[in-house]
Parts: structure tokens; C-alpha cells; sequence
């Protein structure tokens, strides 16, 4: 968990006071929320799309979560850093699983490889995470002083 350190010191956690238990759901929280921003980023892109569509903001939730892995891989294919197979061998899956991700047949990944496609997000796109962050940490210091 060593990306997780510096995040508990902006928030003023002590980590080596938290138990297992405990850095798990940090983690989990936090993982949570970069997800929540990232579909608001996704949001804010597909604006203009959603407004000449006329979808409510439910039915912008619903195309948000169900395309949420093909746009962060799509993402990733954009800053020509990585391929399909290159995403397949960093999150240890199969390509033709990628394609099928891509392709809407399979909508709903492995936490695992979530997480290991969102690691790879974060380290061809690290000025998009360190907004998210940024935004992530003031919303919790902001609650922490409400």
C-alpha cells in the first residue's frame, strides 16, 4: 500500500496506528471515491452527448457505470502508451476478455482487474489523478471541518 501513505498523511492518518482491517477500508474508501470522480470526468466529456440525447441524470449514471471500464481503457488507448495486448499482459487477463469489455458483452470485470486497469490508468494519465486526488482530499478536509 505504499500510494496510500502519502494520502494518509494529508489527511492526517497515522497508518502504523490502523489495523489490517482498517488500511483495508481506507483503501477501499478511497478507491471508491477516484472511481465516483472518474465518472464525473467521463460525465463532463460526454456532456455535450448527453444533453443531445436528453438523458437524465439517472440514465447518465446507468451509461456511466455500464461503459465506465471501456472508457478508461479507451482513455488509455489514447495516450498510445499502451495496446490491447499491452493492457492484457499489465492486468494479467486475456485479451479476447478486454475485447468482449470493449464490445459491452461483459460489463462486469473482476475487482482485480479494476484495480490493476485503474493502476495502469494512473500511470499513463498521473496529472488526471492528481486532480482527483486534490478534489478527493478537499472534500474530506472540508467535511472534517463541517
Amino acid at each position: 500500500m505504499p500510494a496510500m501513505e502519502p494520502l494518509c498523511h494529508l489527511f492526517g492518518i497515522i497508518s502504523c496506528q490502523l489495523t489490517t482491517d482498517e488500511k483495508v477500508l481506507l483503501e477501499v474508501e478511497l478507491f471508491a471515491r477516484i472511481c465516483e470522480e472518474l465518472k464525473e470526468i467521463f460525465r463532463e466529456q460526454y456532456r455535450d452527448y448527453f444533453r443531445l440525447m436528453k438523458f437524465t441524470i439517472e440514465k447518465e449514471d446507468m451509461m456511466l457505470e455500464t461503459k465506465f471500464v471501456r472508457l478508461i481503457v479507451q482513455d488509455i488507448l489514447a495516450t498510445g502508451e499502451y495496446n490491447l495486448g499491452g493492457i492484457a499482459y499489465y492486468t494479467g487477463t486475456y485479451e479476447e476478455v478486454i475485447e468482449e469489455l470493449m464490445a459491452e458483452r461483459n460489463t462486469s470485470p473482476s475487482a482485480t482487474f479494476l484495480r490493476k486497469l485503474i493502476e495502469l490508468h494512473r500511470s499513463v494519465r498521473p496529472e488526471l489523478y492528481q486532480v482527483v486526488i486534490k478534489k478527493i482530499t478537499a472534500n474530506y478536509l472540508t467535511a472534517a471541518v463541517a
